[in-house]
C-alpha cells in the first residue's frame, strides 16, 4: 500500500483519506469535515499484516489519555504556582498593613524587604487563579452544551431535557442509553464540548443535576427542586424564540455565589441588545429560583412580560475542581450537616 491520498466509501459517501506512518505502526484517519479533533470513532482501519485492527485502537486510545494526563498534569502544576503567589501576596499584604499601621512586623515576615513590596508592579487587589484559567477561552466562541441524563429515564425526565435543551442555546440532548459516563466526557471533549448537562430523577421526579465544565472542570453538583413543564405554567407562551437571552442573577453577595454565578452565565453565549428574552436567577437563603420569561415594551413607560418555562428551584451542594469522571477530584466546597446549626447563616 502506498501513503497518499484514496478514496474509500464509508457510509455510502466518497471522503479523501490519507495515510499516517507511526513508526512501525501504519494508520489510515479519514478527515471529518463536522470536527475539528479527530477521534476514536473518526477513524477507519484497513486490515493491516502487521498490526490488527483491535491493536490500533488500543494504540490510539492510549495515545488520547497520555495527551489528557500530561494536560491534567499541566493544569495541577499551574494550579500549584497560584497557591505559591498567594501565599507570597498574603505575606505582602501582611507586611504593607503593619507597615501603615504603625505595628511591628511578625517575626516571620522580617526578611522581607519593605521597599521591593511598595513598588511591586503586581501587588494589586485582584488577583488571577485557576478559576480564571478555567474560563480563558470563554469570550473566544459560543459555548456548545451537551446535555444527558441517567439510565432508563422516565417520560417527564426526557420532556424536562428537552425543554431545557430549548432553553438554553446551542445545547444538544443525546439519549443516555448504556454508554459511561467517561466515554460521554471522552466524546464531549472530542467534539469541542464546553459544558456537560446530566439531568437526574427520583421516582419520575427531576431531582438532581450536574454541570461539569469541560476539559478540565469545575463540575457543579445541585439538587432540583419544584420543576413546572412550558405545558403546565398557567398562561405560558407557547412558543420558544430564538433569541440569545439576557440574564439576570441577584442576590450573590459571596465569594461562593460569584463562583455558582461564573458556572452558569458561561452556559449561555453573549446576547444582543435588542434581545426580548430574559432568564433569572434569583437567590434567596440559598435556593435559587429560576425563570424564563419575554417582555415586550408597547409604550415608553410601560412593559410586559410573559413566563415562557420550563421554571425550577436550584440549590448547590458540591462544587469539585475536576471533571465528573474523575474518580477523587479535589474538592473546593461541599455543604456539611452541621453547616445549617446556624440558621442565619448563607453560602451565596
Amino acid at each position: 500500500m502506498k501513503s497518499g491520498y484514496h478514496k474509500r466509501k464509508v457510509c455510502g459517501l466518497k471522503r479523501k483519506s490519507r495515510i499516517f506512518i507511526f513508526s512501525p505502526f501504519i494508520i489510515l484517519i479519514r478527515f471529518c469535515h463536522d470536527a475539528k479533533i479527530l477521534g476514536i470513532h473518526q477513524i477507519d482501519l484497513f486490515k493491516l499484516p502487521r498490526l490488527s485492527r483491535s491493536r490500533c485502537i488500543i494504540l490510539l486510545e492510549a495515545i488520547m489519555l497520555r495527551r489528557l494526563a500530561r494536560e491534567r498534569k499541566e493544569y495541577l502544576y499551574r494550579k500549584a504556582l497560584e497557591a505559591k503567589d498567594l501565599e507570597i501576596q498574603s505575606n505582602k499584604q501582611r507586611v504593607i498593613s503593619a507597615v501603615n499601621s504603625g505595628n511591628r512586623i511578625p517575626h516571620d515576615l522580617r526578611d522581607v524587604n519593605v521597599d521591593e513590596i511598595a513598588y511591586d508592579e503586581g501587588n494589586t487587589e485582584v488577583r488571577t487563579n485557576h478559576v480564571d484559567d478555567e474560563y480563558s477561552r470563554a469570550g473566544e466562541f459560543d459555548p456548545r452544551i451537551l446535555i444527558t441524563t441517567s439510565r432508563s429515564p422516565s417520560s417527564r425526565l426526557q420532556q424536562f431535557c428537552k425543554e431545557l435543551s430549548q432553553t438554553i442555546p446551542n445545547a444538544t440532548r443525546i439519549n443516555r442509553g448504556n454508554y459511561l459516563m467517561k466515554d460521554v466526557v471522552a466524546a464531549a471533549r472530542r467534539n469541542d464540548i464546553t459544558d456537560m448537562i446530566v439531568l437526574h430523577e427520583h421516582r419520575g421526579i427531576p431531582d438532581g443535576m450536574v454541570i461539569c465544565h469541560l476539559p478540565y472542570g469545575p463540575t457543579m453538583y445541585l439538587t432540583l427542586n419544584n420543576v413546572v413543564l412550558r405545558h403546565d405554567v398557567k398562561d405560558g407562551v407557547r412558543t420558544v424564540p430564538q433569541q440569545y437571552p439576557h440574564l439576570i442573577f441577584e442576590n450573590f453577595t459571596t465569594p461562593l455565589g460569584r463562583r455558582v454565578v461564573n458556572i452558569l452565565k458561561h452556559l449561555f453565549p453573549v446576547p444582543k441588545e435588542d434581545s426580548k428574552r430574559v432568564i433569572t436567577f434569583v437567590n434567596e437563603e440559598d435556593f435559587v429560583a429560576v425563570r424564563h420569561h419575554i417582555f415586550e415594551t408597547p409604550s415608553k413607560n410601560r412593559t410586559e412580560l410573559a413566563e415562557i418555562g420550563p421554571r425550577w428551584d436550584l440549590s448547590v451542594y458540591e462544587v469539585r475542581l475536576g471533571t465528573i469522571d474523575v474518580p477523587n477530584p479535589d474538592v473546593e466546597w461541599v455543604a456539611r450537616p452541621y453547616h445549617r446549626t446556624a440558621r442565619k447563616r448563607y453560602f451565596l
